[in-house]
């Protein structure tokens, strides 16, 4: 169809699909502080810097993280990845806590179960969102 496009088609760094990723990831972080009891996050603006800070640090360190532990996700069939998130929302809480905001996790298994709740909203989003026709 002109004038159409697939959504796999489209190009993944344009501002709708980085949008969209960020409003998956407050999504997500919404529902992990609601959820998960060592996970508090104070107030809205602490819940999007957290987003931001989230977005940047998966930016940055995901790369490196999976590059590194390649051999351990393969022997794991992908369930390092887990840990590498918990890793990951770990570091997006240290962040926070240096520029005071309210954005804390207890420990290693609020953060672990707060990764795997991103992890399963943005799977879900992702497969909501799979193949539909934007214009």
């Amino acid at each position: 169809m002109p004038g159409y496009v697939v959504q796999s088609e489209r190009e993944p760094w344009g501002m709708q699909a980085l949008l969209f990723r960020f409003v998956i990831n407050l999504a997500g972080l919404f529902l992990a502080d609601v959820i998960v009891p060592g996970i508090e996050i104070g107030d809205w603006q602490s819940l999007l810097a957290g987003t931001a800070i989230f977005a940047i640090v998966n930016i940055l360190l995901r790369p490196l993280a999976t590059f590194f532990a390649f051999c351990l996700i393969i022997f794991t069939f992908g369930l390092f990845v887990l840990v590498i998130n918990t890793a990951l929302l770990g570091a997006t809480a240290w962040v926070a806590g240096q520029l005071d905001l309210a954005f804390t996790i207890d420990g290693f298994w609020s953060a672990f179960f707060g990764a795997l709740i991103i992890s399963i909203v943005s799977m879900i989003a992702s497969m909501t969102v799979r193949g539909r026709v934007v214009r």
